[in-house]
């Protein structure tokens, strides 16, 4: 705990059977913008997904906020074309008074405007990320950097397993979980909707539906989809043009209009005016592991 704050209340049974959590402070309701938060296992492609997200919205004339939570803190990366000091980072150079802070020591401008932040996380091993994402957004409301946005995206980092990773399903409308046509992909969507509906008890938080991403077929995540009554939104193929977009630290926006990079760059822009728009609020009930297996199980 930094010295930022007193120790926070501990509430059990808010967040979900058994679990021992800290509830969101009503004051740090973002107000305003609709906030969206990209989850799925670990290396799916969650950071391209949202910068081309972000991108795709300002196409539409929105003025966007990226916040990347994970240590990693490579989620705006293609957006500003480099690796950004992360909030933790910045607080640890002040000792923690963020009264000394301004908002260009920890907000950075990326690729359209998109206002960029990286959250980052407490040393290996010895602090919650839920923590650093509730003093990130507390710094953000401070500074009133939310009151001039319409979009708000948190990038978060690998499959939920404690409540500091689901923290964001706290501010979030709308869940976005990224997922391949694989088993494991799918396993971990299923992990993510199961948190989902547990912070659906206390929040306003719902899914919007999945991206199949680095897929070229989508028959298995179709198939999970259509037995937990669960929608997905987009499909992102496996196209090189997606990881050299990444290794040239750039939006695919940005790249030469190619065939496939014109393809995708539209399925992009569906998907921001699907999720402006509204997408249904919805809440599937997750399978049990063995049910998982049944349904798509190995050869």
């Amino acid at each position: 705990m930094s010295p930022l704050d007193a120790r926070p209340p501990v509430l059990k049974g808010e967040d979900g059977e058994g679990s021992v959590q800290v509830r969101l402070d009503p004051s740090m309701k973002i107000e305003g913008a609709k906030v969206f938060a990209v989850y799925g296992k670990g290396g799916i492609g969650k950071s391209t997904t949202s910068s081309n997200l972000s991108a795709a919205f300002t196409k539409l004339g929105k003025r966007v906020l990226q916040i990347g939570c994970d240590p990693k803190h490579d989620s705006t990366f293609t957006l500003t074309g480099r690796l950004v000091p992360t909030v933790i980072d910045i607080l640890k150079e002040v000792d923690f008074h963020p009264e000394e802070l301004r908002p260009e020591d920890f907000v950075f401008e990326g690729y359209g405007g998109v206002k960029c932040v990286e959250a980052g996380g407490p040393p290996a091993g010895t602090g919650c990320g839920g923590y650093v994402v509730g003093q990130t957004v507390k710094l953000l409301k401070q500074h009133h950097m939310l009151e001039d946005t319409d979009v708000v995206i948190f990038d978060v980092l690998g499959d939920v397993v404690c409540g500091g990773f689901a923290a964001p399903l706290q501010h979030a409308d709308r869940a976005l979980i990224v997922t391949a046509n694989d088993f494991d992909s799918i396993y971990a969507m299923n992990r993510i909707i199961a948190a989902v509906q547990a912070k659906s008890k206390n929040y306003g938080v719902r899914l919007a539906g999945c991206v199949a991403n680095r897929s070229r077929e989508t028959d298995e995540v179709d198939k999970y989809c259509a037995k937990v009554g669960f929608n997905r939104i987009a499909h992102m193929p496996d196209l090189d043009a997606i990881r050299r977009s990444r290794l040239k630290k750039k939006t695919l926006f940005e790249m030469d209009d190619s065939e496939d990079v014109v393809m995708v760059r539209k399925e992009y822009v569906r998907l921001a005016e699907t999720l402006w728009n509204g997408t249904e609020a919805l809440a599937p009930a997750p399978l049990e592991d063995r049910d998982i297996f049944e349904l798509l199980g190995f050869d």
